[in-house]
Order: C-alpha cells, then structure tokens, then sequence
C-alpha cells in the first residue's frame, strides 16, 4: 500500500521544520507552514542558500505565543501583534504584502544572522494566488517558493544515498509529504492523488538548488548531494527532486493514511 510516512512544516521559512503525526490542510497547504519569514534592508526574502546558518533557527509554538531560538542566543519570545505594519517583500521578484513583527524580533534575528534583517508574518486574510498557469482552480501558497506542498517518495531518497559515500536525511529537501510503498521517481509519473478526503493536484517537478547541500544539524555548506544528482537527475539544465502539488480542498492527512493515484501520465 502506497502510503504517506512523513508529515512536516517550516512556521520560519528556511528554519527548521517540525515532524507531525497529523497535518491540517487550509486554505494555504499546511497550516502553519511558512508563515514566517526574514527579509533584507530592500525587503528582500532571505534562505539557507545566501545564509546556511538559517538551519540552526528552530521554532516552537505555545498558547498564544511563539519560541524562536538559535545557538549561543537567548530565546526570543513573541506574541503576535494585533496592529503590525505592513510592508512589501519580495519573493522571486513577485511583491507580497506582510506584516512587520517589531523591533525587537528584528534585533534578535540580526544578531543570529550577523545581517540586518526583520521578521515578517503573514496574517490569514492574506491573498497570494498560485501561478494560474499551474493551477486548475483558484489556489494560495504562503511564503514557500511556489507551491502550497511539496512530495517525494522515500524511495527516491533512498536511491540517492545508495549513490552517495555518506547517507543523508529527507531534512535536505524539506519536503512537507514523504509517501513509502513506491519505487524511486515513482512520484514523477503522477498527476492526481487523494489523501483521505483531499486530492491533490501534481503540477510541477521541483527544481533544486544549493540549499539541499546544506548540513541541517550544524548549517554547514557541502557539495553532496547536488553533485551525486546532476548526474542522473538534471533534465533541461535543472536538477529536479520531488514534486510541488496544489490541494483541492480543506481537511487533515495523518502518517499512514493511503495514497491513492487518481490519474497518471
């Protein structure tokens, strides 16, 4: 049985991510996913790409209130504000409207990064459509790059780490759905899935980027497994792993429910 094995969000974009047993599936993919998200002086999104050290930056959630933390630093505690300013920031070139988080968070996440930056929110009445060329109907992503979710198969990572001297974590990818029960790539042939009530919408292979060389647990930067995958898995100058997907509706997904492959190539 083709199965779902891992669940996981990202609250900071390019922090850690969480492990779930249950994922509730809103108007925006998983909530709580992304909703966070640090930019420059220009307004600018910054990742582990420019700032691997991002990796070390964990959150957790409380009544009412957030945790951030990162080595060597006190936490620093938030409750979401009722009246933030809202600013434009930039993702991919496209402008997003967010809500500043203060002063204070600024300060702290610029003393971890060694960068000016601010901490912005995005609140829930928030609009920020899919690209209608990949969507079917009307859809919102947060502040991932493109796409409400993200898939890979277990089997494709461990294809990879048979193909590399030292094995690597799904971390690497930060996937948001790993399904067990297929062989590797398995997912590239898929176009429609359901998950419980909820069907999914398989619209476009992910493309990878240095990000994946980054060593989650100490925000070192690498050559694995980027170099390993450029050579079995570059089509059209883009190394592509996993695959973005777009929910049709609302509802929760749980570790080990059923995959089921509506439609395929």
């Amino acid at each position: 049985m083709i199965h779902v094995s891992g669940l996981y969000i990202y609250p900071l974009k390019s922090a850690r991510g969480w492990s779930l047993t249950r994922c509730d599936i809103d108007a925006f993919g998983p909530r709580g996913d992304r909703r966070f998200m640090l930019v420059n002086r220009q307004g600018m999104f910054m990742t582990q790409r420019r700032h691997p050290q991002m990796a070390l930056l964990h959150v957790a959630e409380e009544v009412g209130r957030w945790r951030f933390g990162f080595p060597g630093q006190a936490e620093h505690v938030l409750t979401l504000p009722q009246d933030a300013p809202v600013h434009e920031v930039q993702i991919w070139g496209e402008d997003i409207r967010a809500h500043d988080m203060g002063d204070e968070a600024a300060a702290w996440f610029s003393a971890c990064l060694g960068e000016v930056c601010r901490l912005v929110y995005m609140r829930d009445d928030t609009l920020r459509p899919v690209d209608p060329n990949y969507a079917k109907e009307e859809a919102q992503v947060s502040f991932a790059d493109g796409f409400p979710l993200l898939l890979i198969s277990q089997g494709s990572l461990d294809d990879l780490n048979a193909r590399l001297e030292e094995t690597i974590g799904m971390e690497r990818f930060r996937p948001n759905l790993v399904v067990s029960g297929v062989e590797a790539f398995t997912e590239d042939t898929w176009r429609r899935i359901r998950i419980g009530s909820i069907e999914f919408d398989i619209v476009k292979p992910c493309a990878r980027c240095v990000l994946t060389t980054v060593e989650q647990n100490t925000g070192v930067k690498g050559k694995e497994p980027m170099r390993t995958l450029k050579t079995y898995r570059m089509f059209e100058g883009a190394v592509l792993f996993g695959q973005n997907l777009i929910h049709r509706g609302q509802g929760s997904i749980r570790i080990d429910d059923e995959v089921e492959v509506l439609e395929t190539l």
